[in-house]
C-alpha cells in the first residue's frame, strides 16, 4: 500500500464529482495518458455515483471532457479486483503469496484484461496496490 497524494486538479473534480453525484467517494485516480479519471466510490455507492442510465457519468464527462469510470470498493481483494474490471467476466480468480492470477472466460476477454502494451494490467496493478497489500497481478 502506498501513500496517497492529491493535486489541486484531483481534489476539484473528487469536490465536483461529490456534489454532483451525491455518492460518498473514497478516491480519485487520474490517468493522464489515456485522459480518464477514475473514481473509487464507497461499498453500496455505486448505483447513486453512475445516476439513472449513467446520466451522472455522462454529464461528469462533459463537464471534464475526460472518460469516467467508477468502480466500487470492497475490503476482500478479489471482488474489488471483479468491481475495476467490470463488464469483463472473469472466469476465476485465485490469491496465492500475495500473487492475484485471474482467468479470463475467453482470449478476448484476456486480451481486454491486459490491454496493450499492458497497459490495462499496470492501472489495475497500481490502483489494486493502493489498498491492498500485493505483489503482483497475472492473467492466466
Amino acid at each position: 500500500m502506498s501513500k496517497i497524494k492529491y493535486d489541486i486538479n484531483l481534489m476539484k473534480y473528487m469536490q465536483l464529482f461529490e456534489s454532483l453525484t451525491r455518492a460518498k467517494l473514497k478516491d480519485c485516480i487520474s490517468n493522464e495518458e489515456e485522459g480518464q479519471l477514475i473514481f473509487i466510490v464507497e461499498e453500496n455507492e455505486i448505483g447513486k455515483a453512475i445516476g439513472k442510465k449513467g446520466s451522472n457519468v455522462r454529464r461528469l464527462e462533459g463537464l471534464l471532457n475526460k472518460k469516467i469510470k467508477v468502480v466500487e470498493f470492497n475490503q476482500d481483494v478479489k471482488q474489488f479486483i471483479i468491481n475495476f474490471v467490470m463488464p469483463l467476466r472473469i472466469k476465476d480468480i485465485a490469491e496465492e503469496n500475495s500473487v492475484i492470477t485471474m482467468t479470463g472466460s475467453d482470449t478476448k476477454t484476456k486480451g481486454l484484461l491486459i490491454g496493450r502494451e499492458r497497459k490495462n494490467l499496470d492501472i489495475l496493478k497500481s490502483v489494486v496496490r493502493r489498498y491492498f497489500d500485493i505483489e503482483d497481478i497475472k492473467v492466466a
